[in-house]
């Protein structure tokens, strides 16, 4: 029996994670995709979380999926402005839009449309939920500017966890950098987190940048500006990520984290949090190897996408 069911399980394959090792888009959106029946196995609607044959003939929207060959993961900086989507809302640019990247990918995570910096970019599903699945505490860091001084007592409030959307945040690193600024870095992503934890002191937050995300950082990256991933870097992550946890999950539980009571508003390729890396972050004084600008426009397109504020 166990023979047997091995042998099911190695020509079949969930739907969520087909879509998601195709780069389609994570395994989150690949659900709601199957909910909302615009996937089809062999001409019929499959269910959300169903296995399908690995042979079988998959569409989207009445369009074949096919595999991406080549793995790409691009570091982007992305200017104010940008939605973290790749779906048009609105007169929004998205962040596919801006960076007019031949191959299709997908954010890996978010980055509110106020805030700058880091953002990875990528069509490997499997990528995005070992780095931004929640309960891997993997690490991001911020530079921010407030309307009034960092205080002491600001610091230590801050790192020590805040009350906001039902749940306390986790222990965090603050140093205050100036008198209106300070780094932090987060193992959490709750909705416009940072923002929020201020605004609960009394801070309002002028600037934010995402400077680090794990090991990967902007150094050498101008504002708009994208490349793929160095050699060194890709080694150094995937041993970072080597024990995380890929699998997909809507709610977390802990100290400092979301009962089940209170789940996070944000979860699986949505929330921002995972497990161990490194603290430093400092920025170094090279350039980085083949950086490239994102593509740019012609015409009215190009006057819109490229008058953002870094």
């Amino acid at each position: 029996m166990d023979k047997k069911m091995k042998s099911e399980d190695q020509n079949t394959i969930r739907i969520n994670k087909y879509l998601s090792s195709a780069g389609v888009c994570s395994r989150r959106d690949a659900d709601r995709l199957t909910e909302a029946g615009r996937v089809t196995v062999n001409g019929k609607k499959i269910g959300t979380g169903e296995r399908i044959p690995v042979d079988a003939v998959i569409c989207l929207d009445g369009k074949p999926v096919e595999k991406e060959e080549r793995e790409v993961l691009l570091l982007f900086y992305k200017p104010r402005g940008i939605v973290c989507s790749t779906k048009k809302q609105r007169r929004e640019t998205t962040v596919t839009e801006y960076i007019d990247y031949p191959t299709r990918i997908y954010p890996v995570g978010r980055l509110d449309k106020d805030s700058e910096g880091l953002l990875l970019m990528t069509n490997q599903g499997e990528l995005v939920n070992r780095i931004m699945r929640a309960g891997n505490y993997h690490e991001k860091e911020y530079q921010v500017t407030v309307d009034h001084e960092v205080t002491d007592e600001f610091v230590r409030h801050m790192q020590t966890g805040v009350p906001i959307l039902g749940t306390v945040t986790r222990p965090c690193i603050v140093r205050k950098t100036g008198r209106n600024s300070f780094t932090i870095v987060l193992t959490q992503g709750l909705n416009r987190q940072i923002r929020r934890m201020c605004e609960y002191h009394g801070y309002h937050v002028r600037t934010l940048k995402r400077v680090r995300i794990m090991n990967l950082t902007l150094d050498g990256l101008k504002c708009g500006a994208y490349r793929e991933i160095r050699r060194d870097e890709w080694s150094e992550l995937k041993e970072l990520i080597r024990n995380s946890s890929s699998e997909t999950i809507t709610e977390t539980g802990g100290h400092h984290g979301n009962s089940r009571s209170n789940p996070n508003e944000r979860t699986g390729s949505e929330a921002e949090r995972g497990g161990k890396g490194i603290l430093s972050g400092r920025q170094r004084d090279h350039e980085q190897q083949g950086v490239r600008r994102a593509v740019q426009r012609t015409g009215a397109d190009r006057k819109n996408n490229r008058n953002r504020s870094c």
